[in-house]
């Protein structure tokens, strides 16, 4: 997952140093694992305040967006600074985002709705901020099918590049989702709009960057 990129060369494993860090993508599994096992942890002390239910989405989605931008910051950062090691835990980043995705989606359909599927249908079908973040979630499955170098080879990079670029639009309806959700105090939402810009930013100038080199 994250933003498509060329397979890494060998030189793609080491860090801005040229040395490599095998064990970068496990500290950031065990890193960004963390946050859920504190929830945990709160939820069994019942800490999480007089709305346990409300509490435990709000954080599980908003994991779930920062890891995927974060995941999509891998390719732009290393693009301005030229560090490769962003595009090592990238996959591991989107990875992540996926599963606090479905943890965000299953605590609300599981723990606050009973697993009743017509009040779920009825949610999704007719409040759009859930919409939003359902389609999301639905965007991201894919991607973490395909994820894999196996699946890389079996579809092509080329169509493979074009199917993960479903993680901008996915990142943009999280935003979306996060932004309705909140109703009145959107500064944190529109923060997050903003490094999506940005992001975008980056992408396109590097592409505009190359096409006036390519016609040179």
């Amino acid at each position: 997952m994250g933003s498509p990129a060329r397979p890494m060369s060998p030189a793609g494993a080491l860090s801005p140093a040229g040395r490599k860090l095998p064990w970068l993508v496990p500290a950031v599994v065990t890193g960004g694992l963390i946050p859920l096992a504190v929830l945990g942890l709160r939820a069994g002390a019942g800490a999480l305040g007089p709305n346990a239910v409300a509490e435990a989405l709000n954080q599980l989605g908003l994991l779930a967006l920062v890891l995927l931008v974060a995941s999509l910051a891998a390719t732009p950062l290393k693009l301005v600074s030229g560090w490769t090691f962003p595009l090592r835990i990238r996959k591991a980043l989107g990875l992540l985002a996926f599963f606090y995705a479905c943890a965000h989606f299953l605590t609300y359909a599981v723990v606050d709705q009973g697993l009743d599927a017509r009040v779920v249908i009825e949610d999704i079908t007719e409040r759009p901020f859930i919409l939003a973040g359902f389609v999301a979630l639905l965007l991201l499955a894919p991607l973490a099918a395909t994820s894999t170098a196996r699946m890389l080879k079996r579809i092509g990079a080329a169509r493979w590049k074009r199917l993960h670029r479903l993680a901008y639009v996915a990142a943009v309806l999280g935003v979306v989702h996060f932004f309705l959700r909140v109703k009145k105090d959107t500064t944190e939402p529109m923060i997050y709009a903003a490094l999506l810009a940005l992001l975008f930013a980056v992408r396109i100038a590097s592409a505009a960057l190359r096409r006036r080199a390519a016609s040179r």
